[in-house]
């Protein structure tokens, strides 16, 4: 039995988990859809269950829409299904112009299918890889103010993510940046990114707040922590956080104090906000309905996106925490920021008398 104390007009959500039978909150979350109104087109993508395709959604009486449609492979355990149509039961329950639109579900017929609204443009990472140095500032705070709008909608109605990170962002033609993936078996058995902790289950460490590290505490704010390496990885298009770091170095690091340094170009008063959402102390971070307000106030003010980081500033706290020198293992300044992801910054370096090894060596905070 489901006793929910609603209040009026705000919706919570409920975890498909409770129920007993995990087919009733599909049916109660997600629309049946007829396999024939469907027309696979082509093979988009491998998904944790199978492979995701692009396709056609006609329902009698409405226009087709251009789908995405994830599908279940053959051969599969019961307990795959449950998990692969629990993600549909927790998609089924929001709707938000920011969160991926669930179109309904195939469970009558085989293959089991989950149909989506299609996103031309993929996953966000890829796309900034793609585009990188394309967007003005204000098309990318535009994208980080979308996903923030998504994630206010989500914790407002109680849903944590835990995968937060812009792999997990998809992006449609127009820009407008969703959030998905809410597959909550993604307590992550095959994603590349997640890495064994001490207590089970696997976590994507460069994404993770500590105290979601250390003791699996999520919350809408360690939510918010992803959330800021989610800016990070927008305004740098896309670059992998933490660089060639191993996720043990990571998590060191980030409990020793450490913070990824302001990505190039970087506005001031983004840096200001990605470091206010990596306070160690989670209730000092901002909530995603701050973050919204922040973000639009930039939007309608674009002068105050005009102040950037300080660039040699930003070189030297990069320095000072970008693995040890070992100044006699390189030929060459250049060859040493080559070796640790940061070539484009020789430039800045000789600029500022940074010419030897035995020069960078010298260099401290101050």
């Amino acid at each position: 039995m489901h006793f929910l104390f609603k209040l009026p007009g705000v919706r919570t959500y409920i975890d498909p988990h409770t129920y007993e039978d995990p087919n009733q909150a599909v049916h109660e979350f997600a629309k049946e859809i007829e396999a024939s109104c469907i027309t696979i087109e082509r093979v988009i993508g491998a998904g944790e269950f199978g492979e995701v395709c692009s396709g056609r959604l006609k329902l009698p009486g409405k226009r087709e829409l251009p789908v995405a449609i994830k599908t279940l492979k053959v051969g599969y355990t019961e307990k795959q299904r449950r998990d692969f149509l629990g993600e549909a039961s927790i998609m089924g329950q929001f709707d938000h112009p920011n969160i991926i639109h669930l179109e309904g579900v195939v469970t009558k017929s085989k293959p089991v299918m989950i149909v989506t609204e299609y996103m031309e443009n993929g996953s966000l990472d890829t796309f900034l890889k793609k585009n990188d140095g394309q967007f003005t500032v204000i098309q990318l705070v535009g994208m980080l103010r979308g996903i923030a709008a998504g994630m206010k909608y989500l914790s407002d109605m109680g849903y944590v993510h835990r995968d937060l990170a812009a792999r997990n962002i998809l992006i449609n033609s127009n820009l407008v940046c969703k959030v998905s993936d809410f597959g909550l078996s993604r307590v992550l058995e095959d994603d590349a990114e997640a890495a064994y902790t001490t207590r089970g289950g696997k976590i994507p460490i460069r994404w993770t707040a500590p105290e979601a590290i250390a003791f699996r505490k999520f919350t809408s704010a360690s939510d918010v922590w992803s959330y800021g390496i989610v800016m990070w990885e927008v305004v740098s298009y896309g670059e992998r956080p933490y660089w060639e770091m191993t996720n043990q170095d990571v998590i060191k690091a980030v409990e020793e104090g450490y913070r990824l340094p302001s990505p190039m170009d970087c506005p001031a008063a983004l840096y200001q906000l990605m470091l206010d959402c990596w306070q160690k102390d989670r209730n000092s971070r901002p909530k995603f309905e701050e973050i919204v307000n922040m973000l639009d106030k930039l939007i309608r003010n674009p002068s105050s996106l005009k102040t950037l980081v300080n660039a040699s500033s930003r070189v030297s706290s990069l320095l000072a925490e970008h693995g040890s020198l070992g100044s006699g293992a390189y030929r060459s300044v250049g060859e040493w920021l080559e070796a640790i992801k940061m070539g484009r910054y020789t430039e800045i370096f000789m600029e500022n008398g940074y010419s030897s090894m035995d020069a960078v060596a010298q260099v401290t905070l101050e």
